[in-house]
């Protein structure tokens, strides 16, 4: 949908945006996709169900809080946006869409996920950000060809050890959370190569140098005392990261204190945000 269509969508009234913008979605797109994202939509248009081709459907910034049963005629679904809506459980249905690789679900108000969600088998991305939960479902454990799981802005203490059996898992998102350890299972998964954890409350982390897999950890804005040791060639984004050796606790309080003074006014780093594609 063009940035024309979007802009217009605001003055007007929900249920006539509705009609307004699926009006058009009578026939199975070329490209095998729908994109009713920020249309305001309140229900799901039912129509799109008879699109048993389908391949992505982009249903972010919009008001719905359920999906029709009908939405499980889509089997060939490998992408589902359900992001920034209104959803306080997952409905069922997404859960019988069999072969998503990508799920969005950030930005909504879920406190936990259906057990269901583990017939999801070839999923390789798993979006909960921004949500209730206050720990990771530990059905998440059993999607096992995980490679991506974004879990920050939550209220997180802490991780199931069942998570190290996810093997491909490769990047782990966290920031925001409430953990105040580095969370122990992360230390037996070996292939992870991006962990993140800023923003969080860990005061000590452990040496991260075994990670043979590791390429980047992310673990600024930490009321840390030390930096976590990595192995050569591993990124560090957070304090003391630039320094080598890492500096004696004395020494690295000092060095905080001085780099909280000279950044104090500047704009916080962040990992890049990463969106759903329009295509």
């Amino acid at each position: 949908m063009g940035n024309t269509i979007r802009a217009l969508v605001a003055f007007i009234p929900a249920d006539c945006c509705q009609n307004y913008v699926v009006r058009d979605l009578r026939e199975m797109p070329v490209d095998k996709m729908v994109d009713l994202s920020g249309t305001q939509l309140r229900h799901f248009p039912g129509h799109v169900c008879s699109f048993r081709e389908l391949v992505k459907l982009y249903l972010s910034d919009n008001h719905l809080n359920s999906l029709p049963p009908e939405l499980g005629q889509l089997q060939n679904l490998q992408i589902l946006a359900l992001d920034f809506n209104n959803f306080k459980a997952l409905p069922q249905v997404v859960c019988t869409l069999k072969q998503l690789c990508i799920l969005y679900l950030g930005n909504n108000k879920l406190c936990d996920l259906p057990s269901e969600l583990s017939l999801l088998q070839n999923l390789r991305t798993l979006w909960v950000e921004a949500n209730c939960l206050t720990q990771l479902p530990e059905v998440v454990c059993e999607l096992s060809l995980l490679k991506t799981l974004h879990a920050g802005s939550n209220s997180l203490r802490l991780l199931p050890g069942q998570l190290q059996h996810l093997r491909e898992l490769r990047t782990i998102w966290l920031s925001g959370n409430l953990l105040t350890d580095f969370p122990p299972v992360l230390l037996h998964m070996p292939f992870l190569e991006v962990i993140d954890v800023d923003r969080n409350s860990i005061r000590y982390f452990p040496s991260l140098a075994h990670l043979s897999s590791l390429k980047l950890v992310i673990y600024d804005h930490n009321p840390c005392r030390n930096a976590p040791k990595v192995a050569k060639g591993v990124r560090r984004v957070g304090r003391w990261a630039e320094e080598t050796p890492e500096p004696d606790p004395r020494k690295a309080r000092r060095y905080a204190l001085a780099r909280e003074e000279s950044q104090e006014g500047e704009g916080l780093v962040l990992p890049p945000l990463l969106l759903p594609p329009n295509s």
